[in-house]
């Protein structure tokens, strides 16, 4: 399936329903998760820490704070990321900062700390960002990998933000 996104509508609810197809229920794997037999809670290493061939677009953001004060300093950001061919998107965590990442063509690597193998997602790979879980990701492809990913990011955040 190919498609084309322009960045400028793209909301979160367009994401949601792009990526519906891929749900299913529960004890069955997702394209693009790591195998059952291969998570661990030590499973790769911390890996590239350089952004590398990698662009990061906002192409929007919500101020989360009139939500009440647990929202506080926090927003709901949806980015696109084109990754080239070599590229890379560094080491990160996501304790604190939760995100949905849709991969809309092209695919990428995604090397996890919870996975002792790397995980390839392809176009139309939808993967769920939180928790105890620290990654980073390499195009290994040919041609440029294009991602869409929506995170809480707050204040804190902000400051140490690598991707």
């Amino acid at each position: 399936m190919k498609f084309e996104l322009n960045a400028k509508r793209v909301t979160l609810a367009t994401v949601l329903a792009l990526t519906s197809f891929t749900i299913i229920p529960g004890g069955h794997a997702y394209a693009g998760e790591c195998p059952a037999d291969q998570v661990a809670t030590e499973g790769m290493p911390p890996g590239e820490m350089m952004p590398k061939d990698v662009t990061d677009e906002v192409i929007s953001s919500i101020d989360l704070a009139s939500k009440g004060d647990a929202w506080k300093n926090s927003a709901l950001r949806m980015r696109k990321l084109i990754v080239q061919p070599g590229g890379v998107v560094p080491w990160h965590s996501h304790e604190t900062r939760p995100a949905n990442i849709v991969i809309v063509s092209g695919s990428i690597t995604e090397y996890r700390s919870t996975c002792k193998v790397p995980v390839e997602h392809k176009a139309g790979d939808v993967t769920a960002e939180f928790g105890a879980l620290s990654h980073w990701w390499k195009n290994n492809g040919s041609e440029p990998a294009v991602l869409y990913s929506a995170d809480i990011l707050t204040s804190e955040e902000h400051k140490n933000e690598s991707m």
